[in-house]
């Protein structure tokens, strides 16, 4: 009985050294981001924490082709979403030089914030629907590319309240 007891919490310690060592036990490093959950599920809340830790990747300069399109608003249901792929879909070329705080550059891919709204990604993410309506909105200010570049990697876009852009808007 004393063998079956080493053996077992042998095998114990061994899987749960191989389990921290892929991060399914590691409080740094989970498989799904908490802050992913909590912006997927929570219009107006985004995932604390110093946003110039890791500036994500975008593109310095304008692009040299014409972008495709963002996708179709009116394929969506709800609101906040429609508004924000409206706005994106006028400042494309502005959202292409933006970094995004989702981490999809590193989980999708993606190379700027353009590509969140030329995909369903924006649709559930509200760092992508807030960034990309703060670019909208400062772009109307007459901001450049690279000072709302600046703004973003401080973590201004958190100050976008998505439940205020709820109502339908015209999109200039």
């Amino acid at each position: 009985m004393g063998i079956n007891l080493k053996l077992i919490t042998a095998s114990g310690v061994a899987f749960l050294t191989a389990a921290a060592s892929v991060g399914l036990l590691s409080a740094t490093s989970p498989a799904i981001s908490p802050a992913r959950t909590v912006e997927q599920s929570t219009v107006g809340q985004f995932p604390k924490g110093d946003p110039a830790q890791r500036v994500p990747a975008f593109h310095s300069a304008p692009p040299k082709e014409p972008l495709g399109p963002t996708l179709d608003p009116v394929q969506f249901k709800d609101p906040v979403v429609q508004n924000s792929y409206a706005m994106a879909a006028k400042v494309k070329n502005v959202l292409y030089q933006q970094p995004c705080y989702c981490s999809c550059d590193q989980n999708d891919g993606h190379h700027s914030l353009y590509d969140c709204f030329a995909t369903f990604h924006a649709s559930i993410c509200n760092t992508c629907m807030a960034e990309g309506i703060f670019a909208y909105e400062q772009t109307h200010k007459g901001w450049s590319a690279a000072k709302i570049r600046a703004a973003i990697i401080r973590g201004d876009w958190r100050n976008v309240d998505l439940a205020a852009h709820k109502d339908p808007v015209t999109v200039r």
